[in-house]
């Protein structure tokens, strides 16, 4: 204690204990991240206001201006808005994620060529139903087309909803549909607002279990619709059954978060003011680009256009009798004591493009899309354009594999549950043990492959990942091409067998003559055998 401390605890001594209180709050609050990110007496964070709450403060309550305003940029608020949902939905679902049954074999004790054989039944049967509108509810879009129908509205309203229903139609073997269901329809009803266990219409148990969806007959922001304000209470789960009944698509990001938030919710104002900042300077370049000539007079002329005007439906405002309209190549005679004092926009603006490029980059950023692939436009840097695709891609196979669990294998286990129960699908004991029902339902979904700047390349390291056992064919063949290992080997051998049977049969003698021969391989370019090898 120095000499100042000893003075004022001898004069004051409650004085000099609130100072050595003081000072140790001081000691803890500039301790770790009180010293930076938590600091409250540097000048930098003094005006910083914040607050914060739990998931239904901070999400929940929030989700519905969330939603329109990201449906509003979608729609046409910003075109960057736009290409960020679809580009995600085109790369993560594309033109559908498409079945591969695989089998634990292993478990269910059964030989190789036995669950070859019952996988490719089980893909047979499960493409008769995906591959028809009667999975649809409203027998509109196919399996395939309702994977891309939902992960679009999960990205642009937060989450989207199916139930599972089963209904009776001629020509069908399988009476499962799906019904999509809109975010906004999945709300709290009226009589339940002030229920601590509802949040935005999904009800839980006091020990915070999802346990009913509670959908309504009519759609919140409809001004047309005149049905009456009513709910259907839909459980979660059968409760004889256990039978998922709601499939709920939705990426979580706080605990305890019972509704999905908009893709495009964290970058919801700095698009807009993006989109307003493109706009000014398109209508000013627009402005710039008109040549229109005024004639003033010292009598005063009569406000006539005398060349070129803007069209009426083109016109800001054609009814307004004080206002004049600017169009290319007019010649507006000025009234008297009009006098028109034009002002250069100086337009194109050569800083443009760079700004919104940098705001572009962070907006890509947030989103996780390298912003290459955000405006579709690669750099001539091989290096650069193949990072992006990469970096890119592993954020497709997150997307992806949180969709296939919300949404495709889900629908897939009640249809394959049908397919048993029906006959149609050969499974000893799969309604008797939970375990070996996962052993037949254990499924891949193979998606758009990833792009390839470099086929060639692309090729070659996939064939050393798998000499060297790091990958296999099959995931090779999914990665790259998307397709199935297994069917392409069975095309390339009907294929081969074809091929084979139109050359014998152009050449009677079994001999081809041609002179352009692969003699390491033994195939001529016509995909045949060899002189050599067909005489022998």
């Amino acid at each position: 204690m120095n000499f100042l401390e000893k003075a004022i605890n001898s004069i004051s001594p409650q004085y000099a204990l609130k100072r050595a209180v003081a000072r140790q709050r001081l000691n803890i609050i500039n301790s770790g991240y009180g010293n930076y990110g938590a600091n409250s007496t540097k000048k930098s964070v003094i005006g910083w206001t914040h607050g914060g709450g739990s998931h239904v403060e901070d999400i929940e309550e929030h989700v519905d201006t969330l939603r329109q305003r990201s449906r509003d940029l979608y729609c046409g608020g910003s075109n960057i808005a736009t290409g960020a949902i679809k580009r995600l939905r085109t790369n993560a679902v594309g033109t559908g994620l498409h079945l591969k049954s695989i089998i634990n074999e292993d478990f269910l004790n059964i030989t190789s060529a036995e669950a070859r054989k019952l996988e490719e039944t089980i893909e047979r049967e499960f493409a008769h139903w995906a591959e028809s509108e009667n999975c649809d509810m409203e027998r509109i879009d196919t399996f395939y087309q309702l994977q891309q129908l939902a992960l679009l509205n999960a990205l642009l309203s937060g989450d989207c909803f199916a139930l599972m229903t089963t209904t009776t139609r001629t020509g069908s073997i399988y009476d499962l549909r799906i019904e999509l269901i809109e975010a906004d329809r999945v709300s709290t009803p009226d009589k339940e607002t002030i229920n601590p266990l509802f949040c935005e219409g999904i009800e839980k148990n006091k020990a915070g279990e999802v346990v009913a969806y509670h959908i309504s007959a009519f759609h919140l922001l409809s001004f047309k619709e005149r049905k009456p304000r009513e709910w259907v209470r839909v459980e979660a789960f059968g409760e004889k059954t256990g039978r998922r009944n709601v499939i709920h698509v939705m990426n979580r990001e706080r605990i305890g978060q019972v509704r999905g938030v908009p893709f495009l919710s964290p970058v919801i104002e700095t698009i807009k003011q993006l989109g307003r900042y493109t706009d000014a300077e398109v209508l000013a370049a627009v402005i710039n680009g008109i040549f229109t000539v005024f004639i003033e007079k010292d009598g005063g002329g009569d406000g006539r256009v005398l060349g070129e005007s803007i069209p009426e439906d083109m016109q800001i405002d054609s009814e307004d009798e004080n206002s004049i309209e600017l169009g290319s190549g007019s010649i507006i005679d000025l009234a008297e004591g009009e006098k028109a004092n034009m002002v250069n926009p100086g337009r194109p603006n050569p800083n443009f493009e760079p700004f919104v490029m940098a705001v572009i980059k962070q907006i890509g950023a947030a989103l996780e899309i390298p912003y290459e692939i955000l405006i579709m436009a690669f750099s001539s840097n091989y290096s650069a354009s193949r990072a992006a695709i990469l970096e890119f891609f592993e954020v497709i196979k997150m997307y992806r594999a949180w969709f296939v669990a919300d949404f495709c294998q889900p629908i897939y286990e009640e249809w394959l549950s049908e397919a048993v129960a029906k006959g149609r699908i050969h499974a000893p004991g799969f309604f008797n043990d939970p375990i070996i029902k996962a052993a037949y339902c254990t499924a891949e979904w193979n998606g758009p492959g990833m792009r390839q700047l470099d086929p060639k390349k692309e090729v070659e390291a996939a064939e050393l990942r798998v000499a060297g056992g790091f990958s296999t064919r099959q995931r090779e063949t999914a990665e790259l091409t998307g397709t199935d290992f297994y069917r392409n080997i069975k095309q390339r051998d009907r294929e081969e067998k074809l091929l084979k049977e139109v050359i014998e049969h152009a050449e009677p003698s079994g001999k081809v003559t041609n002179n352009n021969k692969d003699t390491k391989s033994g195939i001529n370019n016509n995909g045949g055998e060899t002189e050599e090898e067909a005489e022998e």
